[in-house]
């Protein structure tokens, strides 16, 4: 029966309650969090100040600012960013909101900007976020440098920008050293935008994330589309860490992957797309020539929003064969976005109780998941 949560000291007991044993426990006989994990409005908010206010979370690729003054703007639970590139080349994430009456000074995307100014007001500021320009501001001790953009805490990894809204996370590269040993023959690093979009879905965040990570649905899910490529039968767990998950989703024998991947590819990782997630909320798949990304931020508890995209190993593959790559994945989207949207309406069932997760290769990520939430929930 599906537990009716009150206040945040309610939440916070039905939150230590499930997932005290999962922080450091052993993953024989784990099962699936309560539905109420997918549902409640408190639970999300507790999730929200708990986690995502205080994590890293993924925005984009740096590869989408790849030119001086290259922008876009995007926006974390309550905070709207610009992602840009600035004058001396560098990656900066500025807060867009305007230092007069709040009004955003950015909206969109584009390339090659000087600089932001706001529609309200015309306050202009360059692309360090500095104030340059505040018409008709004359009073006595007025300071244009006092006015500048708020800086957010970014890093980049693997040519994935983050940001931390609360700016006092430890650097996240140190919790992701074992995630750079698998993906270091792909260079993840050194692939090239080509494509990304936004989309909003009905359903909870999580179940998102379990559902990118694990192999077990995919002859169901994506009988046409991802079966006769990495079938469930080719899933295979992958080493874990502070930070991350991963698994293998090893290719069907007689495939064989383009062959634009980097040469320092061993056989085992050229014949496998590695699929990991970076804690709490970004997802990948990299195959030898293709790496597709999600980052996702939860909007209710039972929506989210979506940035995806995709990045290529060589110029040389653009063109006809990468759009149909583009629709693939469209479509493979549209199957998971179906069957969860559907899953959200079930978790409010009085039958929907907890079940067996199924073996490591299979599920063995979801329990990670899980033990990464137990320890950030109820630390």
């Amino acid at each position: 029966m599906n537990a009716i949560l009150t206040g945040q000291a309610a939440t916070a007991d039905y939150v230590a309650q499930h997932l005290n044993r999962r922080a450091s426990g052993s993953r024989v006989g784990q099962v699936t969090l309560p539905s109420d994990f997918y549902t409640d409005s408190d639970l999300l908010q507790y999730e929200l100040q708990a986690i995502f206010d205080k994590e890293w979370i993924c925005i984009g690729r740096e590869g989408e600012v790849a030119e001086i003054g290259d922008y876009f703007t995007t926006q974390v639970l309550n905070e709207p960013l610009i992602l840009l590139r600035d004058e001396q080349g560098d990656v900066q994430v500025l807060s867009n909101v305007c230092r007069h009456r709040c009004m955003k000074v950015a909206s969109g995307s584009g390339k090659k900007a000087r600089g932001f100014s706001c529609p309200y007001h015309a306050w202009s500021y360059n692309l360090k976020g500095d104030l340059v320009s505040a018409p008709r501001m004359k009073e006595d001790g007025f300071k244009m440098g006092k006015h500048s953009l708020a800086k957010v805490n970014s890093e980049i990894w693997q040519g994935f920008v983050y940001v931390n809204l609360d700016g006092k996370a430890a650097p996240l590269a140190p919790r992701l050293a074992g995630l750079d040993s698998l993906l270091g023959n792909y260079h993840t690093d050194e692939m090239l935008h080509y494509f990304a979009e936004e989309d909003v879905w009905e359903c909870n965040w999580k179940a998102l994330v379990e559902n990118f990570m694990e192999g077990y649905h995919l002859n169901y899910v994506h009988p046409e589309t991802l079966r006769p490529v990495t079938p469930t039968s080719g899933a295979k767990k992958l080493p874990d860490g502070e930070g991350y998950t991963a698994y293998a989703a090893n290719y069907n024998q007689g495939y064989e992957a383009k062959r634009f991947g980097h040469a320092d590819l061993t056989d085992e990782e050229a014949n496998r797309s590695t699929l990991f997630c970076v804690y709490p909320s970004h997802i990948a798949s990299q195959s030898p020539h293709l790496l597709v990304y999600m980052t996702i931020q939860p909007l209710a508890a039972d929506r989210l929003k979506i940035r995806w995209g995709m990045s290529i190993r060589d110029d040389a593959m653009r063109g006809k064969d990468m759009d149909d790559l583009v629709a693939l994945w469209k479509q493979v989207n549209g199957e998971d976005k179906f069957k969860l949207e559907g899953l959200q309406e079930t978790y409010r069932s009085r039958h929907a109780e907890p079940g067996p997760l199924a073996p490591d290769d299979l599920e063995g990520t979801i329990k990670d998941f899980h033990r990464y939430l137990a320890r950030q929930l109820c630390a």
